[in-house]
């Protein structure tokens, strides 16, 4: 293609933070020049900002945009016709019947000219008109078989994932049609620091275990209030997300809600305490909870096809699977806020933030900052951090058979070294209010060695210590003598 034939993108309004690879995926889809219809599936969590996204983009190229909110299937078209007719300026709105009326209107705008069609919260149409993909299906084949020229770009989007997957794939009609798939992720913890113009890293870090990366927790859930630093972040805490008054109170509860059913709803609240409470595999949890294992797992299930739990393996026991939870307003919430609720809508945020906030150190900020460790080490340390390309990293439990017990590795890094995968090249401890010492250099060496005698190949091994207020001076030696890694809240944000 020539300078002169090439596609000129529009640029990114400014309003939009970050989200550079988004918006070239959905620019190099919205101005494909080829003259044949095209599908592109955009899918995200509730307040990630794809719904932001996708209206900036229908604006920046001057196309259609239609929220399809659950409604019976005549007042989704009749609802349809009158926002395509204010579009088009036509003076009247057609009356359609069927959905393949309404589609074949859809794709008629990209007849002449190229035309940006977004239809979001697809799956909610679906709910109410089980047909429509086998319908838009044949809106597609029609297009084929009548030859005509048409540049019609229509994205559908659906807020769950696993949801627009499950629409799209295996015995689904329009499996293999999708030019783009496109997931809108929370930003992530550099990124949401940055968005929340926090410069202190050990406040982001509490920050976000609070909010975690989404965009819209930033604005009128919180009021647009943010810490002003430091020193800020236990009244921040109480005049926010404590507060009755403000929306992002209530926004944890909605969140689950919106996605259990009701007879789910209370086995659902319990799960989450207890993973908060610092049970995470499926039998801990039932025995916390008392609750039955097909209870728990039935549950665990459902919230992990939501992804509001993550489930993990055990670094050095795959059988076993670890849940933690995706939302951290979900784990602050039922750490926390949960059982104090009564008193913070009687509006006595101070005295339940002055009893939890020992809780909110232990049980949301420690494995919190665990899990950004865990993120840093796959997505920001360099090559030379640990001699490899790192892949995974989770957390493990190592059997110590000489003092019968188990012990705990925070982040246990595998990945690529000379093109052999799988290669265990880091086992580290995190801690997030205590100043790490030799002692956890010794803990770590023990735990090494562990792994050496069960047959685990650990000459490539580097130990890390990762903390959250510092490390003593002999431990900073051994860091100079090259015999440990170490991370604190700095390198974390700002290093590799």
């Amino acid at each position: 293609m020539s300078a002169a034939d090439a596609t000129v993108h529009p640029a990114k309004p400014v309003r939009i933070f970050d989200r550079d690879s988004e918006w070239a995926q959905l620019m190099g889809f919205l101005c494909d020049p080829h003259a044949k219809a095209a599908l592109a599936l955009v899918s995200g969590q509730r307040r990630h900002g794809k719904t932001f996204l996708l209206e900036a983009a229908t604006q920046a190229t001057g196309g259609f945009y239609f929220d399809g909110k659950a409604a019976a299937e005549k007042e989704s078209l009749r609802r349809l016709a009158e926002r395509l007719t204010e579009y088009t300026r036509e003076p009247h709105p057609p009356h359609w019947d069927r959905w393949d009326e309404a589609l074949d209107a859809l794709f008629a705008l990209g007849s002449r000219q190229p035309a940006t069609v977004v239809i979001d919260d697809f799956p909610d149409l679906v709910g109410q008109s089980p047909a429509l993909p086998s319908v838009l299906y044949g809106a597609y084949r029609r297009l084929e078989q009548e030859g005509r020229d048409n540049r019609t770009r229509l994205i559908l989007s659906g807020g769950s994932p696993a949801v627009m997957k499950r629409l799209f794939s295996g015995p689904s009609p329009l499996h293999g049609l999708t030019s783009l798939e496109l997931v809108v992720l929370p930003f992530g913890f550099r990124q949401a620091a940055r968005f929340w113009g926090i410069d202190s890293p050990r406040l982001a870090v509490q920050v976000h275990a609070v909010v975690g990366g989404s965009p819209a927790y930033r604005g009128d859930l919180v009021c647009d209030d943010a810490p002003s630093g430091p020193d800020d972040f236990d009244a921040w805490v109480c005049r926010t997300v404590l507060s009755p008054r403000v929306p992002l109170f209530w926004e944890a509860r909605y969140l689950l809600e919106s996605e259990a059913d009701h007879a789910d709803r209370a086995l659902c609240h319990s799960v989450l305490v207890a993973i908060a409470d610092g049970r995470s595999t499926p039998g801990g949890i039932a025995e916390r909870i008392g609750a039955s294992l097909s209870d728990v797992s039935h549950v665990l299930a459902i919230m992990s096809n939501q992804q509001l739990l993550y489930g993990e393996p055990d670094a050095f026991r795959p059988g076993l699977t670890r849940y933690r939870i995706a939302e951290p307003l979900l784990a602050f919430e039922h750490a926390v806020a949960w059982p104090h609720r009564a008193r913070c809508e009687q509006e006595d945020a101070a005295g339940v933030w002055d009893r939890v906030r020992a809780t909110f150190d232990s049980a949301v900020a420690a494995p919190h900052f665990a899990q950004l460790c865990r993120d840093w080490a796959t997505h920001h340390a360099a090559w030379e951090t640990f001699g490899g390309e790192s892949r995974m990293a989770v957390r493990g439990t190592v059997p110590d058979p000489g003092r019968r017990t188990r012990l705990d590795a925070d982040v246990v890094v595998r990945g690529s070294v000379e093109g052999t995968p799988g290669t265990l090249l880091s086992v580290g401890l995190a801690r997030w209010n205590e100043t790490m010492d030799l002692s956890h250099l010794e803990q770590l060496r023990h735990l090494v060695s562990l792994l050496d005698a069960s047959g685990e190949y650990t000459e490539q091994t580097v130990v890390a210590c990762y903390s959250g207020i510092g490390f003593s001076p002999e431990l900073r030696a051994a860091e100079a003598r090259g015999e440990v890694v170490l991370v604190d809240v700095d390198r974390l944000y700002h290093g590799e």
